[in-house]
C-alpha cells in the first residue's frame, strides 16, 4: 500500500513538471542525462563517463554536473572539482563519485551543486562547456534536459515494487519518459514494460592493473551493489580470498583500515582490490598498511556505433530546436 502510494506522488511529481513547463529551467547548450528508475547499483556514473568521452572525441567541451552526494562541506554555490586543465577539489569539497570522474576524465569540466542549473551556467561561461552531462539526472526534473538515458536492470523489470517496498524510485512505466535505454543485465526484456525505445546493452568490463590475479586479494567495496563487484573479480581471474562489504558512500577512517589489515593477514591475502570509487576515499588514510589496487570499471554501450551515431543525433537536435 505504501509503494503504491509512493509510485502515484511519484507519477503525479513527473506528470506535473512535463505539464508546467515554466517549472524547469533551460540551460543554453544540450544536457544529455544519466540515470536510474532503481536506487544505485545500475552504473550510472561509469556510463556518465563513458558519454563525456564520447563527446569529447566528436569535438565538443562536456561539463559533468553533480549533486555531490556525501561530499561533507556541502558550500552554498559550485564548486569546481575540474577545470579542463587540471583538478580543483578535495574529497570533502566534491564528493566521492565526482572526485572519481574528475581524476578519469582530462579535458572534461566537473562541477557539484545542488542547483545543477547554476553549476551549468557557470560552466558554459567560464569554462567553455558546450554540452552537459546531467549524472544521476532522471528524476531531476527542475532542470531541462534534451536527452535522458535511463539504465534498467533485471530486477527492474522483474519486480517493479517502488519505495519503500522494493528499490524503484518511479513507477516502472516512467521509462516511457527516457529517450535510450541501457539494459544492464544481458537477459533483460525491455518489451516487457511495453516501451518502444532505442535500447543498447550496457556492457561491464573491469580494466587491467599491476597487481598479478594469481595473488591472493582481499576484495573491499563500499558501494551500492558490492557483490557483484566481487562476482566480476572472480570472472575475470583475480583469486579472492576474502570479501568485505562497507555501505555505500562509507568514509573510511583508520579502525576501517585497520581491520582491512587484520583480516587480509587472517586470509592470507598480500593485497587489497577496490572499486576506483572506494579508492578516492581511501586516498586520505596513505600510506596504506598493505598494498591496495583498485581496478577500474568501464560500460560501454553496444552496438557502440550505433549508440555514438544516436549521441550525436540527440546533441544536434537539441541545437537545432534552440537555434531555431
Amino acid at each position: 500500500m505504501i509503494s503504491s502510494l509512493y509510485g502515484a506522488i511519484a507519477r503525479r511529481r513527473r506528470e506535473r513538471y512535463a505539464a508546467r513547463p515554466d517549472l524547469r529551467r533551460r540551460l543554453r547548450h544540450p544536457v544529455i542525462s544519466i540515470g536510474n528508475l532503481a536506487l544505485g547499483g545500475r552504473g550510472k556514473t561509469p556510463m556518465a563517463a563513458c558519454v563525456a568521452r564520447l563527446l569529447l572525441e566528436i569535438g565538443e567541451r562536456p561539463a559533468i554536473l553533480s549533486r555531490g552526494y556525501g561530499r561533507r562541506r556541502a558550500a552554498d554555490g559550485v564548486v569546481i572539482v575540474r577545470d579542463a586543465d587540471a583538478l580543483r577539489a578535495d574529497l570533502d569539497r566534491s564528493g566521492d563519485e565526482p572526485l572519481m570522474l574528475a581524476r578519469q576524465l582530462p579535458g572534461v569540466a566537473v562541477l557539484v551543486a545542488s542547483d545543477r542549473y547554476l553549476a551549468g551556467r557557470l560552466a558554459e561561461h567560464h569554462l567553455g562547456a558546450t554540452v552537459h552531462v546531467l549524472d544521476d539526472g532522471f528524476q531531476h526534473l527542475q532542470l531541462d534536459r534534451d536527452a535522458d538515458i535511463l539504465l534498467v536492470g533485471r530486477e527492474d523489470i522483474e519486480t517493479p515494487v517502488t519505495l519503500p517496498g522494493g528499490r524503484l524510485r518511479e513507477p516502472l512505466d516512467t521509462l516511457i519518459a527516457a529517450d535510450a535505454l541501457l539494459t544492464t543485465d544481458d537477459d533483460v526484456v525491455v518489451e516487457q514494460s511495453g516501451c518502444d525505445i532505442p535500447t543498447f546493452r550496457a556492457r561491464r568490463s573491469l580494466g587491467t592493473t599491476t597487481a598479478s590475479r594469481t595473488e591472493p586479494a582481499l576484495a573491499i567495496a563500499g558501494i551500492a551493489s558490492p557483490q557483484r563487484f566481487f562476482d566480476d573479480l572472480r570472472s575475470g581471474g583475480w583469486t579472492l580470498v576474502e570479501t568485505m562489504a562497507f555501505p555505500d558512500h562509507h568514509r573510511y577512517g583508520s579502525v576501517d583500515t585497520a581491520r582491512i589489515a587484520e583480516a587480509a593477514g587472517a586470509a592470507g591475502a598480500i593485497r587489497v582490490l577496490t572499486t576506483e570509487k572506494d579508492y578516492v576515499r581511501l586516498l586520505p588514510l596513505r600510506p596504506f598498511p598493505l598494498p591496495f589496487t583498485w581496478v577500474p570499471l568501464t560500460i560501454v554501450p553496444e552496438p557502440l556505433p550505433a549508440f555514438r551515431e544516436w549521441l550525436i543525433a540527440a546533441v544536434r537536435a537539441a541545437r537545432d530546436i534552440t537555434s531555431g
